[in-house]
Parts: C-alpha cells; sequence; structure tokens
C-alpha cells in the first residue's frame, strides 16, 4: 500500500510532422538536473490534465497548444516523489518551443531507446520511450 503522497503530472509528448518528438534537460535547482524528459509540470487543483499541459508548456516552452489527445497514464516512485504522469500527444501547437527555464531542447527522432544520443534519460522518460514504441507512435 503507497503511503507517500501522489504527485499528479501532466506530460506533454510533443510530436512534429515528421514524427520527431521533443526532449527537455532538466534545469539547474530541479531533482534530476541534467536529465532528459518530457516536458509538463504539476496538475494544480481544479485543473484538468489538458488544462495544466496547456499551462506548463506555454510556461516551460512558450507554446500554445490547441489540441492534446491522451496517452495514457504511468506510475513511478522516485526517491524525491511518487508521480503519476497524465501523458498527452501534442501535434498541434503554434509557436516554437524554446527553453524558457534555461532547459535545452533536443528532437528526437528515433523511439530506439539505443539510438538516443541523449544522457542520462530520467527512468519514466524512457517508459515512455517504449510505449511509444510499442505503439507505433
Amino acid at each position: 500500500m503507497l503511503t507517500r503522497p501522489i504527485t499528479e503530472v501532466a506530460v506533454g509528448i510533443i510530436i512534429r510532422q515528421n514524427n520527431d518528438y521533443l526532449l527537455a534537460n532538466r534545469p539547474v535547482g530541479k531533482p534530476y538536473a541534467g536529465y532528459w524528459e518530457f516536458p509538463g509540470g504539476k496538475i494544480e487543483s481544479g485543473e484538468t490534465t489538458h488544462q495544466a499541459l496547456v499551462r506548463e508548456l506555454e510556461e516551460e516552452l512558450g507554446i500554445v497548444v490547441h489540441q492534446s489527445q491522451a496517452f495514457g497514464v504511468i506510475e513511478h516512485d522516485y526517491p524525491h516523489a511518487y508521480v503519476r504522469l497524465h501523458l498527452h500527444l501534442v501535434r498541434d501547437w503554434s509557436d516554437d518551443p524554446i527553453g524558457k527555464e534555461g532547459q535545452e531542447l533536443n528532437w528526437q527522432s528515433s523511439r530506439v531507446l539505443t539510438d538516443c544520443p541523449l544522457s542520462p534519460l530520467l527512468p519514466a522518460t524512457i517508459s515512455i520511450i517504449e510505449m511509444m514504441q510499442n505503439k507505433n507512435i
């Protein structure tokens, strides 16, 4: 039985027309600084996952999300927090993503983890990429 609080997080899998997907490097000062992840953030009280995603991606990347599609939910137990990640595919947005929190951004083409040149990847990010590969996303 889980005794730790669950942190609810909206995660955006941002995919360009050529099927590349965006990863962000966690900025200094956050847990796991330097690790690569899909962008997103905590869901605030009263928000839907889509509303949280729209807010977080505008705050972090400066993009305006027009539509997102729920993709799944995964949970991961990190030493600093137990997170429930609400995954959304984002194919419809405007403006070019920029690292508004000083984070690096990188577009990836391969869903094969051994082809990903970015390291280290957050463990939950690895799980998400594997889900994408298994579902041909």
